[in-house]
Formats: C-alpha cells, structure tokens, sequence
C-alpha cells in the first residue's frame, strides 16, 4: 500500500446518555485529555426503558445524547473506568471499538 494511504489504530469510544448527564461525560473526556469529540443530541432508539424519540420536549437535557471520541491507546483505560462508574448509577450505553485514522496527530 502507497504510504500516503497509512492509517493509525486508535479507540472509538461511543456513549448513548441522558442530556442532563452531557456534561458529566465531556468533563471526563477532558480530564483524559481528549483532543475532541462529538456531541449529537436528540437521538432516537430502542432500548431496555422503551423507545425514546430524538425530538425535544422542553430542553436538550430531556432527551438522549451520542457523544463519540477517539482516543489514543493510553487515555482508553482512565475514560473507561470514568464511564463505568457514570453508568454503575445512570442509564446509557457504552460502545467501544477499534478505529483508524489517517491524520493520528489530530488525537494525540
């Protein structure tokens, strides 16, 4: 493969929560030190509480939220451990996953 083309192994981290709980999780992210992540709210889906539609009520803090990040090998583990604990207490779900990308400083 042309080298131009390489990629570097990295973890995707996604996490469906309560709106309310938003700030909770982009304060773990920034203890961790992750450069970035996504935040998109008003999702819809199916889980053990039902089905929750993606559409406000009153506020983005009564609806669901997906917030996804990329992390470097040696910030996965403190996140996790975050998320665990958020969760042991809260609804959600935690994905994790391998991931690679083709600009590796743009999570350093």
């Amino acid at each position: 493969m042309d080298e131009s083309w390489a990629l570097a192994q990295m973890t995707r981290i996604e996490v469906v929560i309560a709106g309310e709980d938003v700030p909770l999780v982009t304060e773990l992210l920034s203890e961790v030190g992750a450069t970035g992540f996504t935040v998109v709210s008003n999702v819809s889906g199916l889980g053990h509480s039902g089905y929750h539609q993606g559409r406000l009520l009153f506020n983005d803090r009564n609806a669901l939220s997906l917030i996804t990040v990329v992390l470097p090998a040696e910030r996965v583990r403190p996140l996790l451990d975050g998320l665990r604990s958020l969760l042991a207490h809260r609804s959600g779900v935690l994905l994790v996953s391998d991931t690679w990308v083709s600009r590796p400083e743009y999570f350093q």
